[in-house]
């Protein structure tokens, strides 16, 4: 435990398993992860391929190093879930990266039970499905606002800007007690924090660390004026129970307020986009309200928010669909592949509401499940549902091959979502 009486600002960096691009180096490896996206709409079509003939492809990742990945929904499934596949052991010396720039060992992103478990536990009661309904109506609220704003327009908007980033971002600020007009900042440190090829590796630090500073003078100030959010938990968690040490406590709130808005506000865009480009989807918001929670997992199913991760390392030599990954192999679970195997969905790449076998890999399996997968349903139910009611003949602003994912970065975010009513 840290005791001094005045801690430093831990220096620190923030960064999920992602994606960038690059080339696999010569002779070593036939692929290079990530796979190339020929549009904003379409998933890597590589993916295809390797589920058939190669469920389990060696990879050049951006770091130079090698690695696996794992494409079939079933053996993707084992990779989230079996405590052979290691997320601690991505922090250990000489392991296989993604990145050239190292994750954090205090992060809930590099931890295995039982030290995972004892962080998750201090946060899970605030993303239990109670929780998140009692958030209903506030989430309601916020968002109603922001379409009345945008209404004001005058016809045309940026979605991303006017309800996709603003929305989840007020979410997450009011339930950690984080400032909302500090916004921008967390715009500007998220993307660092999620970049991988866009800064370079002294510009992503300097904003790691900038957050992290900013985190733990909002630590300061919490103590003398402790509320009813999830920062002045963590707090006391700290100062009264010795249940989580200084560096822990400002990397759990940089986490919070990074994976509690980055994802939901990609997801956003990429959902609206698909209901605007297929009629039935719209006619099911419009006809059958009691069918958007069925909708919503489809639509995380199809839509990935980020090709696969986060990355592991094998504890052990491991057999999957054949392949024997040796001990300290990276490998990593392709869920935008497996939510779209054609051996665990029939017609996978449609949405259908009325899917059976519905489950998905979107937000993990096992211990590593989204913490936020819940408030992130409600968010998007409540997106959804709100902009068609409010803008009823809502169109895309623009051409389909006219947009443009965020490149360089793990979140597989549109760049904007020009819309038009």
């Amino acid at each position: 435990m840290d005791t001094a009486a005045e801690p430093r600002v831990p220096q620190t960096q923030v960064a999920e398993e992602g994606v960038a691009e690059a080339a696999p180096p010569a002779g070593k490896c036939p692929y290079s992860y990530p796979f190339h996206r020929p549009s904003a709409v379409e998933i890597p079509p590589l993916y295809d391929k390797l589920r058939a003939d190669e469920p389990v492809a060696k990879v050049s990742l951006p770091s130079g190093d090698e690695g696996y990945i794992v494409s079939r929904y079933d053996d993707a499934k084992v990779v989230l879930s079996d405590l052979r596949f290691s997320r601690a052991a991505t922090v250990e010396p000489g392991a296989p990266k993604l990145t050239h720039v190292p994750m954090p060992p205090n992060s809930l992103f590099t931890l295995d039970p039982p030290e995972h478990t004892r962080l998750r536990k201090l946060v899970a009661k605030e993303f239990t499905n109670r929780r998140i309904r009692e958030l209903r109506p506030r989430v309601q609220e916020l968002t109603d606002e922001l379409l009345d704003r945008m209404a004001e327009q005058g016809g045309v908007a940026d979605l991303n800007e006017a309800l996709a980033f603003p929305m989840p971002v007020a979410v997450i600020c009011e339930l950690l007690g984080v400032p909302f007009e500090d916004r921008e900042k967390f715009r500007n440190w998220s993307n660092a924090i999620v970049a991988l090829t866009t800064l370079t590796q002294e510009e992503m630090m300097a904003e790691r660390l900038a957050m992290a500073g900013y985190i733990w003078e909002l630590v300061q100030v919490k103590r003398k004026e402790p509320g009813t959010d999830l920062l002045s938990a963590l707090i006391t968690a700290h100062d009264d129970e010795n249940t989580l040490d200084e560096g822990e406590l400002v990397m759990m709130a940089m986490t919070l307020l990074v994976a509690g808005h980055e994802t939901t506000v990609s997801m956003i865009g990429a959902c609206v986009l698909t209901i605007l480009r297929e009629p039935r989807l719209r006619a099911i918001v419009d006809e059958q309200p009691e069918k958007i929670g069925a909708l919503v997992e489809e639509l995380l199913r199809v839509n990935p928010i980020g090709d696969g991760g986060p990355l592991r390392i094998t504890l052990t030599d491991v057999e999957i669909a054949g392949t024997v990954i040796p001990k300290g192999s990276a490998v990593m679970a392709a869920v935008a592949s497996a939510n779209r195997d054609e051996r665990r969905y029939t017609a996978p790449a449609e949405v259908d509401v009325d899917r059976e076998n519905s489950q998905h890999l979107a937000f993990g399996n096992g211990v590593h499940f989204c913490l936020g997968a819940n408030l992130a349903r409600l968010e998007l139910e409540v997106a959804i549902a709100s902009v068609f009611r409010k803008f009823p003949t809502l169109r895309l602003g623009t051409e389909v091959d006219q947009l443009r994912m965020k490149s360089g970065m793990l979140v597989h975010g549109l760049e904007s979502l020009p819309v038009a009513w």
